[in-house]
């Protein structure tokens, strides 16, 4: 069996997109709420965060903490 760095696949997979395509990909593995896809939208994050400065990190995590409760109390 291959060994597959995701990481890598997913990066290639979206190194010519333009930014309405990631868009819409992202929208459409959300609303696919396809777990294996998930794992794509995770990659992702990471590119993300890797930028942020600790201050968009905690206005992310409060963002985050915030839409888990929400889903929790429904």
């Amino acid at each position: 069996m291959t060994d597959i760095d995701i990481r890598k696949y997913i990066i290639e997979n979206f190194k010519d997109d333009n930014a309405e395509k990631i868009k819409d990909s992202i929208e459409t593995t959300i609303k696919s709420k396809d777990e294996d896809a998930l794992i794509g939208l995770g990659v992702l994050f990471e590119l993300l965060w890797s930028k942020l400065t600790e201050e968009e990190k905690q206005k992310n995590l409060d963002n985050i903490r915030q839409s888990i409760k929400n889903l929790a109390q429904n």
